[in-house]
């Protein structure tokens, strides 16, 4: 496994006032994590999105995750104190790029944004709002983005537009909240706000997973701290045409990798078992697999029976789009 390497370079500011400069730089209310790969085009509107926040009091730590483009000089040529610069020598995933970026994180919350999406304006101020009146134990609070290029039904393409997740079903204080992050992922990292401590370190990202890394994180989180969702959007967000949401097969290896980290908690929830050993048998149907998707629906069926019922109704939509 490689570690990823990485330089730091910073426009001249907090490092470069001294003492009194440095004291300040170390008390940052939030520090943002922003990973990129080749997507300077994208970028500058990215990092306005998080510069006019009118909660000011952050920094932004843009990793460059190897990329071919001078992703430098876009940053430099923003010449704001509060961003910084870190690059990885080669290219090594979203995973080892935000993980890098809380190595260098000085804030006492952690928020998340991506190259190719916006930020609403107010969002780290209704969220720090938030965070200060949740429950005691409330380590994240997460929103919603409005999201272009897909719509509920996970159809892709230009003029689709989706709010995720769904305001319905809303992830409740006094839930069981890693049963239902374990039925679904309601945590998408740049819709949230997280406190510095919420998991017991700082690398809270699996570099392995290919995809689901959000989900990876939400089960984990909801094992060490309490979660405040609150449904009102707080991003925009992109489908991109290399986005790994449209990527089914590394969406199935990404939850069966969730499933072999979380035996010992899945072993007690056998309806959420079932349903990822579901969405993986329907992968493998889907390219032709025929039986190694019938080994994964039969073993859902076995350790909860009920999933039967689950498959029925999957049937059944599909035989009424195709009557239409």
């Amino acid at each position: 496994m490689c570690l990823a390497m990485s330089r730091l370079v910073t426009n001249t500011g907090p490092l470069a006032k001294g003492i009194e400069g440095l004291e300040t730089f170390l008390e940052m209310t939030v520090s943002v994590i922003l990973p990129t790969y080749n997507r300077s085009a994208s970028l500058v509107a990215a990092i306005n999105s998080v510069l006019l926040q009118s909660h000011a009091d952050f920094e932004v730590i843009v990793v460059d995750d190897g990329s071919a483009e001078d992703i430098a000089s876009v940053v430099a040529a923003f010449n704001d104190e509060r961003l910084r610069y870190v690059a990885h020598c080669r290219n090594s995933g979203a995973a080892a790029a935000r993980n890098t970026g809380l190595g260098h994180a000085k804030g006492e919350f952690i928020a998340f944004q991506d190259s190719d999406d916006l930020w609403l304006p107010g969002k780290l101020d209704r969220q720090i709002k938030l965070m200060s009146s949740a429950p005691v134990g409330t380590g994240a609070v997460i929103g919603a983005k409005i999201l272009y290029g897909r719509d509920s039904s996970r159809t892709y393409g230009p003029g689709r537009v989706d709010y995720a997740p769904s305001p319905y079903g809303c992830l409740l204080d006094c839930d069981d909240q890693l049963d239902r992050l374990l039925t679904e992922n309601r945590v998408s990292l740049q819709n949230g706000l997280f406190r510095r401590n919420c998991l017991p370190d700082m690398r809270w990202f699996d570099v392995c997973a290919k995809a689901n890394e959000d989900w990876d994180f939400a089960i984990r989180l909801a094992q060490h701290t309490r979660i405040h969702e609150d449904i009102e959007p707080v991003v925009l967000g992109f489908v991109s045409s290399d986005s790994i949401s449209r990527n089914k097969r590394k969406e199935a290896i990404g939850i069966l990798r969730i499933l072999k980290k979380n035996r010992a908690v899945l072993s007690r929830r056998q309806k959420q078992k079932s349903l990822m050993l579901i969405h993986v048998g329907r992968y493998f149907y889907s390219v032709g697999k025929h039986r190694r998707a019938a080994q994964f629906i039969a073993e859902a069926v076995r350790i909860y029976p009920k999933s039967l019922g689950v498959l029925a109704m999957s049937f059944m939509r599909k035989l009424g789009w195709r009557k239409i």
